[in-house]
């Protein structure tokens, strides 16, 4: 009988979710040298930790144990495809008072949240401004998985420090709008998103200064690296797949 409980047990773990100490974390510094941790969960789940305050991007359960997390100031949606929304992740991180930025179609299908369109922008926290940008796919035959107009990517700009989280979308023409990128978020797993080509193309039309591929799947992510390697720009690759 013990020996059935340990077998359970141990099955139960190794199955188990990932709690929130399990992931892989950079640190950043703002102009008022105020640190910003940005946690890399999987796929497209991120989590922006400043001021003792916590932003979560994306998540999903089938990623992390959000349960073990703190609970979200912000939560910030960029569309509502199951690997970007999901209800029970939020519902496990919200805490009254937490706000829920989302697309029109993801507000409809969760049934709340604050709706932002393509270059709307608002204050939360008191001074982070977040600034919603297109994301689309162009693509022939694949604008059916993005259309434009549709879903957002999000600027966080946090005393300064300049964050582009770019949701799903291709090397779109208005990528050459963002302006001082520090640190950028990139998918890369076509048909959905980018190929590595593309992200490269993406990279260099606005030259951020740090580049993390993230949903990136199977994709031989390391290219990238190589298809950039002349571009003064820092790839990083953290484990998102």
């Amino acid at each position: 009988m013990k020996l059935k409980y340990l077998v359970l047990m141990l099955g139960l773990f190794s199955a188990g979710f990932v709690s929130a100490n399990s992931f892989d974390t950079d640190t950043f510094k703002t102009r008022n040298n105020r640190e910003v941790i940005i946690t890399f969960i999987k796929h497209g789940s991120l989590m922006i930790t400043y001021n003792k305050q916590f932003i979560q991007v994306d998540p999903v359960s089938d990623y992390a144990d959000y349960s073990t997390f703190p609970k979200a100031d912000v939560i910030l949606i960029t569309h509502e495809h199951a690997d970007h929304l999901d209800p029970k992740a939020i519902s496990a991180l919200t805490k009254k008072g937490t706000l829920i930025v989302t697309n029109e179609a993801s507000q409809k299908k969760l049934g709340k949240g604050t709706i932002m369109k393509n270059i709307d922008q608002m204050k939360i926290l008191g001074n982070i401004t977040v600034e919603a940008v297109p994301a689309y796919n162009t693509t022939p035959g694949r604008e059916v998985f993005h259309p434009r107009y549709r879903d957002n990517g999000y600027v966080l700009t946090i005393n300064g420090l300049r964050i582009y989280i770019a949701g799903d979308t291709e090397d779109i023409p208005e990528l050459k709008d963002l302006k001082s990128i520090d640190i950028a978020f990139l998918p890369v797993n076509q048909p959905y998103t980018m190929t590595v080509p593309q992200a490269a193309n993406a990279a260099k039309m606005f030259m951020p200064k740090i580049l993390y591929p993230y949903h990136f799947g199977n994709t031989a992510i390391e290219e990238l690296k190589s298809e950039l390697k002349n571009i003064p720009i820092d790839v990083r690759i953290r484990k998102m797949q």
